[in-house]
């Protein structure tokens, strides 16, 4: 498995992408080396896994980076044990690849399990018309570990439970950490933008 690649993977078939199997038939047939199974998975995860890619590491490194966590998946489903569901472990391994790439990017330590550094970020612009646009350059401030966590509750809906499997700490960390996140936002869009809704829906 270890020569496994993104581009190596065909694209769905119309009967593969009605095709339902439990992770751990899935996962089994993909240990079995069933290139079916593997396209499944990959067309199961890679909306999600690219999407939260780009969020911490931008649209540069993300598509890298989304092939480096398939990659790594394929390599580690034969040492897969089970100990948490298929997809909170692939969401771990995609965000410890985008932590990783975030930190060669911001030439810093990747984030540990109970403290997220905090970097100054320079102000956005103030003249920038779209909100969208705006706390999307407010996102590329915050440090990585604040935007793994805001991506994973307030964007993709995962419950503190859920982060806190992902990102390997404890749930009170998940909630103080994605706190400080949205303080950060606060200052980084600024006092005109207060009564505006960061990503997720949740008021500032």
């Amino acid at each position: 498995m270890a020569s496994t690649a993104v581009s190596d993977i065909p694209r769905p078939r119309a009967d593969l992408a009605a095709a339902a199997m439990d992770d751990a038939t899935l996962i089994a047939a993909c240990r079995r080396g069933d290139a079916r199974a593997m396209e499944l998975l990959y067309h199961q995860y890679k909306r999600r896994v690219f999407g939260l890619c780009h969020r911490i590491v931008g649209p540069v490194d993300a598509e890298e980076v989304a092939q480096e966590v398939f990659v790594r998946v394929f390599r580690g489903l034969a040492g897969f044990r089970g100990d948490a569901q298929l997809g909170t472990w692939i969401y771990r391994l995609a965000v410890n690849c985008a932590l990783t790439q975030a930190g060669k990017q911001r030439r810093r330590q990747e984030v540990g399990d109970d403290h997220l550094e905090e970097v100054a970020a320079p102000p956005v612009a103030s003249r920038d018309p779209r909100l969208s646009r705006r706390v999307e350059a407010a996102m590329a401030e915050l440090p990585a570990g604040y935007r793994a966590i805001l991506v994973l509750h307030d964007v993709e809906g995962l419950s503190h439970e859920e982060c806190a499997a992902i990102m390997d700490c404890r749930v009170g960390t998940s909630k103080s950490q994605l706190h400080k996140a949205r303080m950060r936002m606060r200052e980084l869009l600024g006092p005109a933008l207060a009564a505006e809704r960061l990503p997720g829906g949740e008021a500032p």
